[in-house]
């Protein structure tokens, strides 16, 4: 009977750590002006906004907001961007989990 105590009081069990990060990528468009544009990611199209890039902080971060940043699942996906009914930007782009793919449409 005290063995089966003594096993009972050893915490053996399953236990799941997560670490609260996102299983998505993020695709954030820049170009020498900030304008409004398409995107078209697997046939989901979203209405975003290029973000303006400035030469003389090239290695900036780009803040991620909802008015900038496409939110995609981990993964191949074709991606194009249209400004004014053209097509400025289309590719087939490989996102990893947590990845901000900066894509330069200058």
């Amino acid at each position: 009977m005290a063995a089966v105590l003594c096993l009972a009081g050893c915490g053996v069990g399953s236990y799941t750590i997560s670490s609260g990060r996102a299983d998505e990528g993020y695709l954030t468009f820049i170009s020498d002006k900030a304008y409004n544009i398409k995107v078209i990611v697997d046939e989901t199209e979203y209405s975003t906004s290029s973000v303006k890039n400035k030469a003389y902080r090239k290695d900036r971060k780009i803040k991620q907001t909802v008015k900038n940043t496409v939110r995609v699942s981990p993964g191949a996906h074709e991606v194009q961007v249209i400004k004014g009914g053209k097509v400025i930007f289309s590719k087939k782009l490989f996102i990893s989990a947590t990845e901000h793919k900066i894509i330069d449409l200058l």
